[in-house]
């Protein structure tokens, strides 16, 4: 599936790919691990144990996203041996505000919007996307989030419901991070996908590959002749 001639929307999904998160998580644990005098002896493994477990945790029934955070930290805690409190695991949503963009995201998305209508599809809930948009001057033109389809991608709820707003898929390209989150419903569903790559992942032999594979927000940008 190649990509449109013609780019009328492009959508991205937020964390990992406009937000660095994968700093944000870490830094939430050493943070709190610190204040009740635990040392976290390989902050390098929390964030990859963090995805698997979140993974878990939206396979199941809905629950905002908040409450995935913190099953999330009460686990990892858990397996670190750090005795931490739930009433304590509000520590991680309680971060969100802090998760930062990366160095290009605000350019890119700048460039983005000149050409293009743009749009936000994330897993997390209303509340604590409205703290992370305080970081993203960018004004969307359509966002769709976990709590307002119930779900969690991959279940391609997400997908269906942005083409329910826009009136179908025609040139319309996603960006994301997510090899399994976001790549399998778009070619499932038959929208072009560009993934940034930023962790040098390799997918595995049988995964479903994406229509274009770039480093950064600014190679995406090129790509679609926006910079």
């Amino acid at each position: 599936m190649a990509l449109p001639s013609k780019v009328t929307w492009v959508t991205f999904d937020v964390y990992g790919t406009l937000i660095d998160w994968e700093t944000g998580v870490v830094d939430a644990f050493k943070r709190e691990a610190a204040r009740e005098g635990f040392a976290i002896e390989d902050p390098d493994a929390i964030f990859p144990r963090f995805l698997e477990l979140q993974h878990e945790e939206e396979s199941g029934s809905y629950e905002l996203y908040a409450e995935v955070l913190r099953r999330c930290a009460l686990k990892i805690a858990k397996e670190i041996g750090w005795s931490l409190e739930p009433s304590r695991s509000g520590f991680l949503p309680d971060s969100v505000p802090r998760w930062r963009p990366f160095k290009e995201t605000n350019t890119q998305l700048t460039r983005f919007a000149k050409k293009f209508q743009t749009g936000m599809i994330s897993n997390i809930d209303d509340r604590l996307l409205g703290e992370t948009r305080r970081h993203l001057p960018h004004q969307f033109d359509l966002v769709v989030t976990a709590q307002q389809v119930r779900s969690y991608k991959p279940d391609p709820a997400h997908f269906t419901e942005f083409a329910r707003r826009v009136g179908g898929k025609k040139n319309w390209v996603h960006i994301c991070c997510g090899s399994h989150t976001d790549i399998e419903p778009c070619i499932k569903a038959k929208v072009p996908v560009i993934w940034v790559n930023r962790r040098k992942e390799v997918l595995d032999a049988g995964a479903r590959k994406p229509t274009a594979e770039v480093k950064t927000l600014l190679e995406a940008a090129k790509l679609l002749g926006a910079a």
